[in-house]
């Protein structure tokens, strides 16, 4: 069991190429293109959605979270919606495509339900929230803090990436990785870190403790590389 990707692109080759990429790092997900119109051409195919749909919603899905790239695609997708069996099912991200989409894929690889797997999404560029009231300008101590050193060969590129955001993005806490925000896929990558980089880490929040454990496991074991 678990969370379905439908990927709506006004080009058949980005929505491919989107889903080829995010399958590296979720092999075990169900993510499906739906990109182009029905005649190959740029658009978008009402017809194409409602088949990805309803194939995703099949035996084994826990939900299914649509990404989608320009604004016509949300339309479209929003109409696809009024057609299928089981709506409530279906959550809509508000995400930048590629990424957002490599965000929920790996959010779902992580067992994340459909809500979480939206907000895996969305996250990558949300902005941090602000404080309020009189604890504004003030400094608050991170809950945790560690340092571990990257062992895989290629670095920070953008799997290991991904899976930090993904991770963290069911987790409340708010966790920073050498200066960068470690729910944005974009800012890790942006690190350019190598092997032998020393990340240090500082979590704040009520998983704070669960954060450092996964990112440690996550970390020193490579990523999952040579």
């Amino acid at each position: 069991m678990s969370v379905r990707l439908v990927v709506v692109s006004h080009s058949g080759k980005i929505a491919e190429g989107a889903v080829e990429l995010a399958a590296q790092m979720a092999p075990d997900v169900l993510i499906l293109p739906a990109g182009g119109a029905d005649d190959g051409r740029i658009g978008t195919s009402l017809e194409k959605v409602m088949a990805a749909l309803e194939q995703a919603a099949g035996d084994g899905s826990d939900g299914v979270v649509v990404l989608t790239d320009l604004g016509s695609a949300v339309m479209t997708a929003e109409s696809a919606l009024e057609f299928a069996a089981d709506p409530e099912s279906v959550l809509l991200a508000d995400a930048p495509l590629v990424e957002g989409l490599v965000a929920a894929a790996v959010a779902a690889q992580a067992g994340a339900d459909a809500r979480a797997v939206k907000e895996a999404a969305e996250a990558v560029y949300r902005p941090p929230a602000a404080p309020e009231g009189p604890a504004r300008g003030h400094h608050q101590p991170p809950d945790a803090t560690a340092d571990f050193e990257i062992v895989n060969q290629a670095g920070m590129h953008a799997r290991p990436a991904a899976k930090i955001a993904g991770g963290l993005s069911g987790m409340d806490v708010d966790v920073s990785i050498n200066g960068a925000d470690g729910a944005s896929m974009t800012e890790l990558m942006m690190l350019g870190a190598p092997k032998g980089t020393v990340l240090h880490v500082q979590a704040s929040g009520p998983d704070a403790a669960k954060a450092m454990r996964y990112l440690g496991g996550l970390i020193e074991s490579g990523f999952g590389e040579p």
